[in-house]
């Protein structure tokens, strides 16, 4: 694009601003900011997504549709099954790359609130730092679905890597206030399993209904 061209930008807190390009040159441009546009509000459900850290492109897809789909807070998480080493040098670079995936997808979606992005950190102690009233974990043997709960304001979704949580992380998050969670008779990807399940919760609860 060239001076003059029309823009729009969002500031990640829920405004977007129709702006004109004054400067373009190759790793910088200047734009002259208009009216602030119509804003659009962002989902009334305020979900957090623990999500089991996967490699490559699987972690990537689960972010990009997590930001897409509404999610207010994604926590990478080192569970028991997790196949990626991240030294804490190796981790900032992944929370870089995917504070990227996450701006991306909100720029694709149109969405102009942006979510927050938590540090790597271990199950325990994601599981210990939220509150929320309504907290999930997806379990094959769970006799509990989505239509047996009330409607909550605000709900944390715990989704495990490839190969899953082990038996004994579904316990500890049930002890740690966790609802245990059938969910369909197919097993699926850590990826699929965070897409669909955030689909669901946003028909039901949210702004997708």
């Amino acid at each position: 694009m060239k001076p003059g061209g029309v823009i729009r930008l969002f500031d990640g807190a829920g405004r977007e601003f129709e702006a004109s390009l004054t400067e373009v040159e190759k790793r910088r441009s200047q734009v002259k900011l208009g009216e602030a546009c119509h804003q659009i509000s962002d989902s009334p459900l305020q979900i957090t997504l623990l999500q089991g850290i996967s490699r490559g492109e699987r972690m990537d897809f689960a972010i990009q549709k997590a930001v897409e789909l509404g999610v207010r807070t994604i926590v990478p998480v080192i569970t028991e099954r997790c196949n990626v080493q991240l030294s804490r040098e190796r981790a900032q670079k992944r929370i870089a790359h995917w504070q990227g995936v996450l701006v991306s997808a909100c720029e694709q979606s149109g969405r102009s609130y942006l979510p927050e992005l938590a540090e790597v950190t271990s199950l325990e102690q994601a599981m210990s730092s939220v509150n929320d009233e309504l907290r999930l974990v997806l379990d094959p043997e769970a006799t509990t679905g989505f239509h047996d709960l009330s409607k909550p304001s605000a709900l944390t979704l715990l989704i495990g890597p490839e190969g899953g949580l082990s038996d004994t992380e579904i316990q500890q998050a049930q002890t740690d206030g966790f609802t245990a969670l059938q969910f369909g008779p197919r097993i699926l990807r850590t990826e699929t399993a965070a897409t669909a399940a955030l689909a669901v919760v946003q028909t039901l609860w949210g702004d997708l209904a």
